[in-house]
């Protein structure tokens, strides 16, 4: 399967994308949620298997089941999107303020071009955007079919059950985004989160 999506046509999907889910949310709603740091969840579907995955880097093969009692952030991306690049520093950061906390963050590289499939380009953008998170390679994209995602970048959210509780596509909403991390973390019982505003990675609420 060969997913034909252009830089161009990536761009004006993560805009579009990010446009109808300010819309569903509202303008008030964000604002809330970012005062209140409060967001209403519901469950979205169960955390699909990552068996399709040709091999990973930064970590050991992970499962559904091993990741059981941990909050998990999945991140769907290919290392030469500019839409996907522009997410790293949030992961990044989100990765090393809870990891110690419960939050596995997991990048899934699932190319669109030929030359995204090469290991050992893979490897080299993994260094050079110092990322230290599991990586899972998907060039078979059955990972991605598993699932039913269509975005580069796709963030889901997925709390200590496994299931999923929300989702990003595109980019943006990073303190809401932040604020699912925290909350899926308090609902696992993880004590002295830090919930301050001030303190968050993500400084712009983007409801366009």
């Amino acid at each position: 399967m060969r997913v034909e999506v252009s830089t161009d046509r990536r761009s004006f999907l993560g805009n579009a994308l990010m446009t109808i889910a300010a819309a569903q949310f509202g303008v008030a709603g964000c604002a809330k949620a970012l005062s209140t740091g409060v967001v209403k969840l519901s469950v979205e579907g169960d955390l699909s298997s990552f068996d399709g995955a040709t091999g990973w880097l930064n970590s050991q093969p992970l499962t559904a089941r091993s990741l059981r009692g941990r909050v998990a952030l999945v991140n769907f991306w290919t290392f030469s999107c500019i839409n996907s690049i522009r997410v790293l520093p949030y992961l990044r950061a989100w990765s090393a303020k809870y990891k110690n906390q419960g939050l596995v963050v997991i990048g899934v590289q699932a190319p669109e071009f030929e030359f995204e499939k090469s290991i050992d380009n893979v490897r080299w953008a993994v260094r050079d955007r110092m990322i230290d998170y599991p990586i899972a390679i998907d060039n078979g994209l059955v990972v991605w079919r598993a699932f039913n995602n269509n975005y580069w970048p796709a963030l889901y959210f997925v709390d200590a059950q496994g299931h999923i509780r929300h989702h990003q596509f595109g980019e943006g909403e990073y303190e809401q985004s932040e604020i699912v991390i925290q909350q899926l973390l308090a609902d696992a019982r993880v004590q002295d989160i830090d919930r301050s505003e001030e303190r968050r990675v993500g400084k712009e609420c983007r409801s366009r």
